[in-house]
């Protein structure tokens, strides 16, 4: 099967970066690649998932504790 011209400028790029890499120690590659990676998730989904899931908890607890007591 042929590559594309895609895979194949994907394929050279990363022939480019083995070759930095080679003669290297690892944990000087290991820094690089560390700081390169980015979270798969921005923080701001995080948090709002955090806000609908635990907010949803705590307003049902104060619902249930406030029919329970406040009549």
């Amino acid at each position: 099967m042929a590559q594309t011209p895609q895979q194949r400028k994907a394929n050279i790029a990363y022939a480019r970066a083995q070759e930095q890499k080679m003669g290297k120690p690892p944990s000087e590659i290991k820094k690089k690649q560390d700081k390169a990676q980015k979270p798969p998730i921005p923080r701001i989904w995080v948090y709002l998932l955090l806000f609908v899931v635990c907010g949803g908890i705590i307003f049902e607890l104060v619902r249930i504790i406030w029919g329970a007591f406040g009549g």
